[in-house]
């Protein structure tokens, strides 16, 4: 069976700032959160950091000439925030400024659009010092930040993303502690869904009065639960995950405003001021989507949250996930009426896997082959069915830092020796080739 896409259906690949570049302290970037947590004992991997990484930020020509190679169609890649504006609000660091314009324009010398995200966790620790995302300050420092990117690239920059992953940033990080700052209070959680949210909202109001043209959108990670079973408590819990973990960012940005099952259930309020959710519900040209798997939820009164995860009987990743592209088909499904027919770009979509180098320097990655393949499948699928899917982004194109798993779970088409820095394009960088060129086969 082929993978069936038209020819204006977008390939491209994606990475992140603080996950490939390195040069933590070079030109100018000052420390981020993820350096302040990846230094406290027990937070990250055998202390792993981002120090060197993949060193994207000397070799990216290497990089963006492999991606040619491999006929790569666009490059998401994300701007890190203490490169432009180091001390978080004030100057503009034009070295900083100056490598992603460098970085555009190598893309483009080789035909590959540039998809730039403007905020991919990396937040100034500075202002994290100020309370980070908990702080409403911040939503107006992200603006300033936002428009320097704005101002100073958007002759380079082919498209935009304002913000990666809200839950990621908010939920993740404030309420489960699992990502930098690390935190575990609901209020504090709250008080950061709001302002992320309001910092997107700003970014795009600036970004539409200024006349700018490039598509413009956001990148979600849809919690998109399936209930255990058929009780009605169950699917009353998938229900809540979903609007907890999903829907309080897809509501408001669609003019639906924060879910009231989120009151009535849990108790949550947010601390909307006049012309928040005005400002939040700008229409945005796309939602990028950013799919990894789908859990069973079922009802759980131990839990403060009313639901909790089951077990699944799909093939996990290496990082523990389960495989389930039926549920990206269903999640594809329920976003295109969610959102009004908006459409969508798949931003990430990868797995991890044990990668092994082989003495003749190739990687044999049949089980990411067959997870990509089933993935692009459900895909082509809802196509098919109706979506307005337009592109997808597979993660990641490199090995690199895999946050709290540092260097030991590997998401990359290309294989990174982290000792030598050399990069080795994999089995599934070739299938992924394939796929890009139309010849979208494999032996099931």
């Amino acid at each position: 069976m082929s993978l069936d896409f038209s020819k204006n259906f977008l390939f491209g690949c994606a990475t992140a700032s603080y996950q490939v570049e390195g040069a933590s302290f070079e030109d100018g970037r000052k420390p981020c959160i993820w350096d302040t947590f990846a230094s406290i004992p027990g937070k990250v991997y055998c202390g792993d950091d981002g120090k060197v990484s993949v060193d994207q930020y000397h070799r990216y020509k290497e990089d963006i000439e492999l991606m040619d190679k491999l006929g790569i169609q666009a490059y998401r890649f994300s701007i890190a925030w203490p490169r432009i504006i180091p001390n978080g609000r004030g100057e503009v660091n034009p070295k900083g400024i100056a490598y992603y314009r460098n970085l555009c324009e190598e893309l483009h010398k080789r035909g590959i659009k540039a998809y730039a995200t403007i905020y991919h966790w990396d937040l100034p620790q500075t202002l994290q010092d100020e309370g980070g995302w908990t702080n409403r300050q911040i939503a107006y420092d992200y603006l300033e930040y936002a428009k320097a990117c704005f101002d100073n690239l958007n002759d380079v920059v082919d498209s935009w993303i304002t913000i990666n992953e809200p839950f990621c940033i908010t939920w993740l990080s404030y309420l489960y502690g699992a990502h930098a700052p690390g935190y575990q209070d609901m209020s504090l959680a709250v008080k950061a869904v709001h302002h992320v949210n309001l910092a997107h909202g700003l970014a795009m109001k600036y970004y539409r009065d200024k006349g700018y043209t490039a598509p413009i959108g956001i990148t979600v990670n849809p919690q998109t639960p399936r209930p255990a079973t058929r009780k009605e408590s169950d699917i009353e819990a998938a229900l809540l995950s979903r609007a907890l973990e999903t829907e309080v960012f897809l509501g408001p940005y669609t003019g639906k405003g924060y879910p009231q099952i989120l009151t009535d259930k849990l108790g949550i309020t947010f601390p909307i001021e006049d012309g928040d959710l005005e400002l939040i519900s700008a229409k945005v040209d796309f939602f990028g989507i950013n799919y990894y798997n789908e859990y069973p939820v079922s009802a759980d009164e131990s839990n403060p949250l009313g639901f909790a995860q089951q077990p699944f009987w799909e093939r996990k990743t290496n990082i523990g996930w389960p495989c389930d592209s039926e549920g990206l088909f269903r999640q594809l499904k329920w976003l295109d009426e969610y959102t009004n027919h908006t459409p969508l770009y798949i931003t990430e979509n990868g797995s991890c896997e044990d990668d092994k180098l082989t003495l003749d320097n190739r990687v044999h990655d049949k089980e990411r082959i067959n997870y990509l393949y089933n993935h692009l499948e459900a895909c082509s699928d809802a196509i098919k069915a109706g979506v307005d899917l337009r592109g997808y982004f597979v993660w990641s194109f490199i090995d690199n830092y895999e946050w709290t798993e540092g260097y030991s779970k590997r998401f990359g088409i290309v294989y990174a020796d982290y000792k030598t820095l050399k990069r080795y394009p994999k089995d599934s960088a070739y299938f992924y080739r394939d796929v890009i060129a139309g010849y979208g086969k494999i032996d099931r």
